[in-house]
């Protein structure tokens, strides 16, 4: 059972770590799941699954990692599983003929409804733990993370994208700078001027 009310003791390199106390906020968050839902309940990113499908019927799997946040590899594993034991149905996708649209199952629909309330009581007990001010800026700052969870991928690419031309404008450059310098032709002199010929003089004899 997990017993709430605790003040953490932030002591040392870990208690000042935000991605160790994120992962202990998560099992936390997870043990409160599991006891509300029960052992043989959904699992959250079942849940997740099944509650982003409900939302839009035919994504495919691309449009369940956008959704839920759940890397591909997982995700497809997890499609597979659930489809198996029927809570998901799948069918070529009408808007793209190489994908799989993913909708939900008559038995799917029922262990979401059956769910929903046990995952709404998870969370009232995880915003329990904090004081009623501090909730709703809590929420605020997960949301924001989220946020920045779904960007990194796009992020990502656009950064490779840029390297890849940084780099291909690097190598241009290195060829430029390695060819040799062509010699510049020696200049032309100047023409000298043709001495002009001196005037021919009118002898004049004297009278």
């Amino acid at each position: 059972m997990v017993k709430s009310g605790n003040k953490s003791k932030r002591s040392g390199s870990l208690g000042g770590s935000p991605s160790h106390l994120m992962h202990r906020v998560l099992q936390l968050a997870l043990d409160i799941y599991s006891e509300e839902t029960g052992p043989d309940g959904l699992t959250q990113r079942q849940f997740a699954v099944l509650e982003a499908v409900s939302q839009k019927s035919g994504l495919t799997q691309t449009d369940l990692v956008r959704a839920t946040g759940i890397d591909r590899s997982t995700l497809a594993d997890l499609v597979s599983r659930m489809t198996t034991k029927g809570l998901l149905a799948r069918e070529k996708s009408a808007v793209d003929a190489r994908a799989k649209a993913v909708s939900l199952s008559g038995p799917g629909q029922i262990a979401l409804d059956a769910a929903r309330p046990k995952v709404e009581a998870a969370d009232k007990r995880i915003l329990a733990l904090l004081p009623k001010p501090k909730r709703e800026g809590f929420l605020g700052l997960l949301a924001e993370l989220a946020g920045e969870a779904d960007a990194a991928p796009d992020k990502a690419r656009a950064e490779a994208r840029a390297a890849k031309k940084a780099a291909r404008e690097a190598k241009k450059l290195a060829k430029k700078a390695a060819r040799p310098a062509k010699a510049e032709k020696p200049a032309k002199p100047e023409k000298s001027e043709k001495p002009k010929k001196a005037a021919k003089l009118k002898l004049v004899e004297p009278a």
